[in-house]
């Protein structure tokens, strides 16, 4: 059966943008479990290259763990580890590096725009795709669900994969990309891509006062509220639509009573109402489930334990192979 994989950093609360950007689409793909091999893990190598606190990276590591849990990962369908569990990724990495032209290693995106936002270019983040691919070769993915800001790693991948094969034989499966539905960037309250850096993001696991209020400073135009407005233009449609999905009717809904306003009118404190309405509800269980695994923390410990144990199976026996193939055996 295809294995599928994909990872998350550990860089706090996760928020609307990576629900439906990746864990949406992971959760869904859960469904279809005889038909795939699914594999999630928290990326805690790769936040060394940003985080400096050791205590804030153990907390996000399982803070991470706990909301994909809460969200819908099941253990009894997806391989759930943290990066740290499985070493092998990082000989792999270096096996790897030493196949990659820099030529392919200064194309790598996610170290310029980092660089450019102000993060030190250490040499970590400059090798970051290396790791990347490293994570996606290991278990011999087939299938990388990703955002469109993705694609460029699962490109290196392959192409590493590639020039390893070449080298030295036949080792490493070539693997393949799957957008999540629209792949569309999901905005922030201030209508730029939802994003931490940038502090525009809206986390469903808020307390409801709170969380009213974060969607209520959702950037809006002057439009008056009996007049019609453009649905795509405006960032509370665009979420709405995000998260309910475009088949909901509440979504189709939705869209009317911008075009076309009933009798009264409907403004954007409207859309913003119906918002926080839809996630109360579609986040009812989640929210109920974070709870719990809270308050038992051992549940936490035993699912990532098992969930390391499967991938590192599975990482070292690629590794071993690799190592043989370049002379290492």
């Amino acid at each position: 059966m295809p294995r599928i994989l994909s990872g998350i950093q550990p860089s706090g609360q996760l928020h609307l943008g990576n629900f439906c950007g990746a864990v949406a689409q992971w959760v869904e793909l859960q469904k279809t479990q005889a038909a795939h091999d699914s594999f999630i893990f928290v990326a805690s190598y790769h936040a060394l290259t940003t985080v400096r606190s050791a205590d804030e990276l153990r907390g996000a590591i399982r803070q991470i763990a706990i909301d994909l849990l809460a969200l819908g990962i099941d253990p009894a369908r997806t391989c759930l580890y943290a990066q740290h569990d499985v070493p092998e990724v990082t000989e792999l990495q270096w096996l790897l590096a030493c196949v990659c032209p820099m030529s392919l290693a200064d194309k790598g995106v996610s170290f310029k725009d980092k660089v450019a936002k102000g993060f030190d270019a250490n040499l970590g983040l400059y090798t970051y795709p290396v790791l990347m691919a490293a994570d996606i070769l290991a278990p011999q993915a087939d299938i990388v669900p990703v955002g469109k800001d993705q694609i460029q790693h699962v490109e290196i991948a392959r192409d590493l994969a590639a020039k390893f094969n070449h080298q030295y034989g036949e080792v490493f499966k070539l693997p393949a990309y799957r957008l999540a539905e629209g792949g569309d960037l999901l905005p922030g309250i201030d209508g730029q891509k939802m994003s931490k850096s940038y502090g525009n993001t809206i986390d469903p696991f808020q307390d409801e006062k709170p969380l009213r209020k974060r969607i209520m400073s959702i950037k809006s135009d002057s439009t008056a509220v009996d007049a019609p407005k453009d649905p795509e233009t405006d960032p509370t449609f665009c979420i709405f639509r995000a998260v309910a999905g475009r088949a909901d009717p509440r979504t189709a809904e939705l869209e009317r009573k911008y075009r076309e306003p009933p009798a009264g009118g409907f403004g954007y404190g409207h859309a913003k109402q119906a918002l926080f309405e839809l996630l109360l509800d579609r986040f009812g269980a989640a929210r109920a489930r974070r709870a719990q695994l809270l308050a038992d923390p051992g549940e936490v410990d035993r699912i990532l334990a098992a969930g390391a144990a499967k991938a590192r199976a599975l990482a070292r026996d690629t590794v071993d192979r690799a190592r043989k193939a370049c002379g290492l055996g």
